[in-house]
C-alpha cells in the first residue's frame, strides 16, 4: 500500500526490546507498539537497526519524519481541520488539509503530538461529491470516502481540497523547474537539501529555516517567498532567473570568502542561522567585491553597460557593491539601467533590476579595516575604518589603539604574509588603500589619505616579507605582489615556491633559487583555464605559446584574488587596439579569430558578396560582444556561425575601434597621400606613414591586408575585386560617412601595392600562394565531392607510449585537435567530464612534441 498506517517518529522511541515468539517492542514517550517479524533473525536485524538509529538521533537534532516535515512546512499555513468520518475507520478522524497535502490523525492528540497515519500528495488527487453529506478523495492507488456532518461542511471540505490540488499542480511544477538546476536543489545558506523557499531579489533558493531568518533582514534586503505557496509571484521570467542565476551563481558573489569556522549547516540552530544571513547580507561580510567598488560613478557606469548585455553576474555585483539601480544614464530616451536592459531585449536583467528596485544597498566599504602609518590628521570619509597607530619593527606589523598605547590591538607577522594588493585610488572610499592577505586566510584593509605615505607604507612592508632573492620584483610599480607555487616548463612532478608580481597585464615570476623568468603577457595568453576551489590545491593554467604556467593555491582568500587579478588582465581592457587581447604577432586576438574562420571555412573566400552582404544585426552584436568580453573562449564552427555573420563582426569592431586603425594622429596623412601622382612616392610615403603608427595598429593593418589580399585572389567567385573592397573598408577603417572618396582610394592602394608597402618577402609570399593554392584544391574537391588530399594514417597513444594504447586513426587534411581527441575517447568508450582537459602533441622522429 502506497500510504501508510501509523507513522512512529523515531525520535520519540526510549526504548526497542525483544519480547519472545518472534515479537519485538516500540515503547515511545506515550505509548507502546508490538511487532512481528518473519522469523527471529529478522526480529534481531530490526530491533539492532532501531536502537541505532534511536541512539544516533539522540546525539543529533531531534528526527523530524517526512510527516513532521511536511506539518511543520504547514503548520502556520492550515487552510482546514477538523474531524471527517473515514470509510473503513470506526472512529471520526482528524484531518488537516494545509497547503498541497491532507494529512490524516486518529485524534487531535495525536495531530498535537505530530504521530500521524498518513498524509495524500494532493498533486495526484481528486475530489469528487457523493451524495449529501459525502465525498470521494480519488487518487491513483486509493479512494479515500469521507463523510462530514453537514452539507455545508462537506462543500467546505470539498473547496478546501480543490484548492490544495490546484496549489500542488501549480507549484510543484515551478519547484520541479526550479530544482533542475543542481545547485538549487540545495540550500544557498545552510545546504538542506530540497529547499522549497526563496529570495526573489537575491536570487537564492533557500530552506525554511533560513527564510525565517532572511525575513529578519526585512523586505529592503531580502524579498522572501515560497516555491510553494506564492503561485502569482513565479512569472515565466522569475523562473528561468533563477535557472540561469541559481545558488552557484549567486554564492560565488555573497559566499566567496567564508571561514570555515563561519559556515552554518541544515543542523545549526536559529542564532547560528541568524548571525549568518546578517553577516551575508546585510554586511556583506563574505562577497567578492567588485574591482569598481568605493568609486559610485564608474560603478554606475558599469551597470548601466552590462545590464544591456547577458551578463547576470556582473549586474548582481555592480548592484550589491553599491551601484544604484535608478542611476542616471544620461540617454534622454532611456534615463535609467532598467530602460536601457528593456531596449536591448534583455527581458531576466529587467527582471532583475524590478525585483531590486527598493533593496535598500549602500556602497559603503566593509570588512575588518585598520588604517595609517600614523594618525590621520582628517577624519575619514568612510566610518567603517578603525583609526589605528601602526608600526612595522623586528619583522612585525603592529597596530595600536593610538601612539601613546603600548600594548597593541593586533599583530601581523611578516613571514605570514603572503600577498599585498596594491588598490586603484578610491576603491574603498579612501583616497589610498592597500590589502595584506596572511596564511590564516586573513585579509587586513589599509588606507591613507597621503598617497606619498601610502607609498612609503607599501614598498617597505613589500620588502619586509619578499625574499631577498625575488628583491628585483620590489622595484616595479606592482599592483599585486605575493609568493604562490606553480609547476612549469618540463619539470610538473614537483611544484616550487615562486614570487609574483603582477603589473598592468604583465605577470612576473622570480622562481625559488632566485631566477627571473621572461615575464607572461597576459593580454596574448592562448588558454586560461577555469578554476574550481577544492579541499586541497588549485590550479590556475596560464598558457602562453609554446608556455604553460600551472599555478597553484593553498588559501582560498588570496588565490581566488589572484585568479580574479589574472583574468581580468587576461581581457580585453577597452575599445582601442592595444587594450585587446593578443596573439603572438600583436594582432587582436579577435581579429585573427574572425580571419582565420572566414578563411579556413568551406565557403569563406569564395562565399559571393563576402563583406558587401551584411549579417544579421542581433547575430553579429552577440557575436562581438562575446569576442569582446573573452576571445579566447570562442570557437567559430561552420553551421553554427555564417560567413556573412562573421565578416560583418570584423567590419563593426573595426567600424567602432577607439581611436581608429590609423589613429587620429595619423589618418589626415594616409588620406593625404592618396593625392600623390607619382606611383613610387606614394608607395614610398605609405611605407612611412605605415612605420609611424603604433605597433599593434601596424601589425593589426598588415593582417586585414594581406587578409583582404587574399579574399581578391578569388574574385572570380566572391564578386569583391581590389575596389570592391576598398568601397566597404575604406569607410569602415577611417570611420567616415562614406563620402570621402580618399578613404576607399588607401585601402585600394594598401591591397594593391601589399608586396611593397608591407615589405612582404618572396618566402612570406611563396606561402601565401601555397595557402591559397591549397584552399583552392580543397573548394574543388569539395564541390566535386572527391576525397580531400592529404588524408593520411596516424599512430596516435594515449596518455603513454604503450603497445595497449596505440590506436591508428585516418587524419583528413580538415580535422582538428579537438576532432581527433574526440576520435580517441570515443574509440575507448571514456566519457569526458566536465573538468576534464584533454590536449594533443605532435611528435617528431626525434620524439619532440
Amino acid at each position: 500500500d502506497t500510504y501508510s498506517k501509523r507513522l512512529i517518529p523515531v525520535s520519540s522511541i526510549s526504548r526497542v526490546s525483544s519480547i519472545g515468539d518472534q515479537k519485538f517492542e516500540v515503547v515511545t514517550n506515550n505509548r507502546n507498539f508490538v511487532f512481528r517479524a518473519e522469523n527471529d533473525a529478522d526480529r534481531n536485524e530490526w530491533i539492532r537497526t532501531l536502537q541505532q538509529i534511536a541512539e544516533e538521533r539522540k546525539s543529533k537534532a531531534p528526527e523530524r519524519t517526512s510527516m513532521s516535515l511536511a506539518i511543520d512546512s504547514a503548520t502556520e499555513l492550515v487552510d482546514k481541520s477538523g474531524f471527517l468520518e473515514l470509510r473503513g475507520f470506526k472512529h471520526k478522524l482528524f484531518v488537516v488539509v494545509a497547503a498541497d497535502k491532507v494529512f490524516l490523525y486518529k485524534n487531535a492528540e495525536d495531530y498535537r503530538l505530530k504521530i500521524g497515519i498518513t498524509y495524500i500528495e494532493m498533486n495526484v488527487g481528486n475530489v469528487k461529491e457523493v451524495d449529501r453529506r459525502g465525498f470521494d478523495l480519488t487518487t491513483p492507488y486509493r479512494i479515500f470516502s469521507f463523510s462530514a456532518d453537514s452539507e455545508q461542511e462537506k462543500e467546505e471540505w470539498v473547496e478546501a481540497m480543490q484548492q490544495s490540488i490546484s496549489e500542488a499542480l501549480s507549484n510543484s511544477e515551478v519547484a520541479e523547474r526550479i530544482w533542475a538546476v543542481e545547485s538549487n536543489r540545495f540550500c544557498a545558506d545552510c545546504g538542506s537539501p530540497k529547499p522549497d523557499w526563496a529570495s526573489i531579489n537575491l536570487c537564492v533558493v533557500i530552506c525554511k529555516r533560513c527564510a525565517g531568518e532572511h525575513r529578519g533582514l526585512g523586505p529592503g534586503i531580502t524579498k522572501v517567498r515560497s516555491l510553494k505557496m506564492d503561485r502569482k509571484v513565479w512569472t515565466e521570467e522569475l523562473i528561468e532567473l533563477f535557472q540561469q542565476f541559481g545558488n552557484m551563481m549567486a554564492n560565488q558573489f555573497w559566499a566567496a570568502n567564508v571561514p570555515p569556522s563561519e559556515a552554518i549547516s541544515p543542523a545549526s540552530g536559529s542564532q547560528e542561522r541568524r548571525r549568518f544571513v546578517i553577516a551575508k547580507y546585510r554586511e556583506g561580510k563574505y562577497r567578492r567585491y567588485h574591482p569598481l567598488f568605493g568609486n559610485q560613478e564608474e560603478l554606475d557606469r558599469a551597470l548601466c553597460a552590462a545590464v544591456t548585455t547577458s551578463d547576470l553576474a556582473e549586474t548582481q555585483a555592480l548592484l550589491f557593491c553599491g551601484a544604484s539601480v535608478t542611476c542616471d544614464t544620461g540617454d534622454p530616451q532611456c534615463p535609467t539601467p532598467l530602460a536601457l536592459a528593456e531596449r536591448s531585449g534583455q527581458r531576466l536583467q529587467m527582471e532583475f533590476l524590478l525585483h531590486n528596485k527598493t533593496s535598500g544597498w549602500l556602497g559603503g566599504c566593509r570588512g575588518a579595516g585598520q588604517s595609517s602609518g600614523k594618525l590621520l590628521s582628517a577624519v575619514l570619509c568612510c566610518a567603517e575604518f578603525s583609526r589605528r597607530w601602526c608600526t612595522l619593527q623586528d619583522g612585525v606589523l603592529s597596530y595600536y589603539e593610538n601612539d601613546r598605547n603600548t600594548v597593541p590591538n593586533g599583530e601581523i607577522r611578516v613571514e605570514e604574509i603572503v600577498c599585498l594588493v596594491n588598490n586603484r585610488l578610491h576603491a574603498h572610499g579612501i583616497e589610498n588603500t592597500f590589502e595584506v592577505y596572511t596564511e590564516a586566510d586573513r585579509l587586513y584593509l589599509f588606507g591613507l589619505e597621503n598617497p606619498d605615505l601610502a607609498r612609503e607604507w607599501l614598498k617597505s612592508i613589500a620588502k619586509s616579507f619578499v625574499h631577498p632573492r625575488a628583491e628585483e620584483l620590489l622595484a616595479l610599480d606592482f599592483e599585486r605582489l605575493g609568493r604562490l607555487h606553480y609547476k612549469g616548463g618540463l619539470t610538473l612532478e614537483r611544484a616550487q615556491e615562486g614570487w609574483f608580481a603582477l603589473v598592468g597585464s604583465t605577470l612576473h615570476v622570480c622562481s625559488e633559487d632566485g631566477r627571473q623568468q621572461e615575464p607572461l603577457q597576459l593580454r596574448k595568453l592562448q588558454e586560461l583555464c577555469d578554476v574550481v576551489w577544492g579541499n586541497t590545491t588549485t590550479e590556475s593554467e596560464p598558457g602562453c605559446a609554446g608556455r604553460t604556467l600551472y599555478i597553484q593555491g593553498e588559501r582560498k582568500l588570496d588565490f581566488l584574488g589572484w585568479v580574479h587579478a589574472i583574468q581580468k588582465a587576461a581581457g580585453s581592457s577597452g575599445d582601442t587596439l592595444s587594450e585587446q587581447q593578443m596573439t603572438e604577432s600583436d594582432v587582436p586576438l579577435l581579429v585573427d579569430r574572425c580571419i582565420d574562420y572566414i578563411t579556413q571555412c568551406g565557403m569563406g573566400l569564395t562565399s559571393e558578396g563576402i563583406y558587401r552582404k551584411s549579417g544579421q544585426n542581433s547575430k553579429t552584436t552577440s557575436l562581438l560582444e562575446m569576442l569582446q568580453r573573452d576571445a579566447r573562449r570562442v570557437r567559430l564552427k561552420e553551421g553554427e556561425h555564417q560567413v556573412d555573420d562573421v565578416a560583418n563582426t570584423l567590419k563593426r569592431f573595426f567600424r567602432d575601434l577607439g581611436d581608429g586603425l590609423f589613429t587620429r594622429r595619423w589618418a589626415p596623412e594616409w588620406l593625404w597621400a592618396t593625392a600623390l601622382e607619382d606611383g613610387e612616392e606614394k608607395v614610398g610615403k605609405y611605407r612611412q606613414l605605415l612605420a609611424a603608427l603604433p605597433p599593434v595598429n601596424r601589425a593589426t593593418l598588415k593582417a586585414l591586408i594581406n587578409h583582404l589580399f587574399r579574399v581578391q585572389c578569388f574574385s572570380g567567385e566572391n564578386q569583391m575585386n581590389t575596389h570592391n573592397l576598398a568601397i566597404v573598408f575604406g569607410p569602415t577603417l577611417f570611420q567616415t560617412d562614406g563620402k570621402d572618396y580618399k578613404a576607399g582610394r588607401v585601402v585600394e592602394d594598401l591591397i594593391s601595392h601589399y608586396v611593397e608597402i608591407f615589405n612582404v618577402n618572396d618566402q612570406e609570399m611563396k606561402k601565401q600562394q601555397n595557402e591559397i593554392t591549397a584552399i583552392m584544391k580543397m573548394r574543388e574537391a569539395s564541390s566535386s565531392g572527391t576525397q580531400q588530399a592529404g588524408d593520411f594514417i596516424c599512430t596516435v597513444y594515449l596518455e603513454e607510449k604503450k603497445t595497449e594504447t596505440e590506436q591508428h586513426v585516418k587524419v583528413s587534411a580538415t580535422m582538428t585537435a579537438e576532432e581527433l581527441i574526440f576520435e580517441i575517447l570515443d574509440r575507448r568508450k571514456i566519457v569526458m567530464k566536465e573538468k576534464d582537459y584533454w590536449s594533443c602533441f605532435e611528435v617528431n622522429e626525434r620524439e619532440e612534441a
